[in-house]
């Protein structure tokens, strides 16, 4: 993965919608890691390619030991995939991941100046149609997952699909916000992990302090399941305006999003209603607390820096390391 993607050490940190921004990707990219943002998180016209163009800058000068990339929405109901796409194309963003539709076309344009696509699957069937298409690796994203959680667990998930494209990098994603998780996908045949929820209580996060100290003080079992947000379930942290909305679409919601005439256009009607409702969550001083998060919380004790958290999580990793190989030489020698 390190030598596929041009960083250092094995972590994307992942795309989160209304949280991953410029000077994160940017520190990300200084710690030797990967760093991603959402497209949609610059809307306005002509501000995601310059972002873009300053990405690009940046990753070209002497201070850089990682990269970046970004996260592109392939749902026909995104309506900037079009306008996204070709902005990435022109600035030949080195690396895309893609979520929730077919990669078809990213990968056709990524490919055609040497970008690399690795795909965000919840399942094997799904990987599988991705592999065909040429991706370049699989995110696979199992429970525990802040944002849109798949339904197996990572010890199964990625060792199916390890089994199923052995040539095919994965990198797991889901529940990793520590070296000694890092080392466990690892062992599970992972190639790497992206990490979300442990870099949203982060110094460059330009989110309120109220949804950092969520991340802070909340535990694993604090951590539910949404439809409500974009009509895909989506984890997120229990608050009591989070339990006050709901956490499942009512009776005629779930007609309009199954229904054949309506179901394409209530979608994209829930989505902007969910994107709304995220937005207003990190104005300062909201009510309306609706924050993304993975079960990982449970082992986040603190608001560190990016490089702080590159670093821990590094050291980490060795460290535990270290002990199974004093474990595996006591084993050898019978003590």
């Amino acid at each position: 993965m390190t030598r596929l993607l041009g960083i250092e050490f094995p972590v994307i940190m992942a795309p989160m919608f209304l949280v991953s921004n410029e000077p994160m990707v940017i520190a990300a990219m200084r710690s030797g890691i990967m760093g991603t943002f959402p497209s949609l998180n610059y809307r306005e016209k002509g501000e995601y390619e310059e972002v873009l163009k300053r990405l690009n800058a940046f990753r070209d000068s002497n201070e850089v030991t990682g990269s970046y990339g970004v996260n592109l929405i392939v749902q026909r109901t995104n309506p900037m995939l079009k306008e996204h796409l070709e902005a990435s194309v022109r600035q030949k963003v080195p690396f895309f991941i893609t979520s929730l539709g077919s990669p078809k076309e990213v990968i056709e344009q990524a490919h055609s100046y040497g970008g690399k696509v690795f795909c965000d699957v919840t399942n094997v069937d799904h990987a599988r149609l991705c592999v065909e298409l040429g991706c370049d690796g699989i995110i696979a994203v199992g429970q525990g997952a802040g944002g849109h959680a798949g339904p197996y667990p990572l010890q199964l998930l990625v060792p199916a699909l390890r089994k199923a494209f052995p040539n095919t990098p994965i990198i797991s994603a889901g529940g990793v916000a520590t070296g000694e998780g890092i080392v466990s996908m690892l062992a599970l045949g992972a190639s790497g992990v992206s990490v979300g929820t442990r870099y949203i209580a982060c110094h460059e996060a330009e989110v309120g302090d109220g949804y950092k100290n969520a991340i802070v003080e909340h535990g694993m079992k604090d951590i539910v399941m949404t439809d409500k947000i974009s009509g895909t379930p989506c984890t997120i942290i229990s608050t009591p305006y989070a339990r006050k909305i709901g956490l499942r679409q009512n009776w005629f919601e779930r007609q309009l999003a199954t229904n054949k005439r309506t179901k394409k256009y209530f979608k994209l009607l829930v989505q902007l209603r969910g994107m709304k409702r995220l937005e207003n969550a990190l104005k300062p001083a909201s009510y309306q607390t609706l924050w993304c998060a993975g079960q990982s919380v449970e082992m986040i004790e603190e608001v560190l820096s990016v490089k702080e958290i590159t670093e821990k999580l590094e050291r980490e990793t060795f460290a535990c390391l270290e002990r199974l190989s004093a474990l595996n030489a006591k084993v050898a020698f019978g003590d």
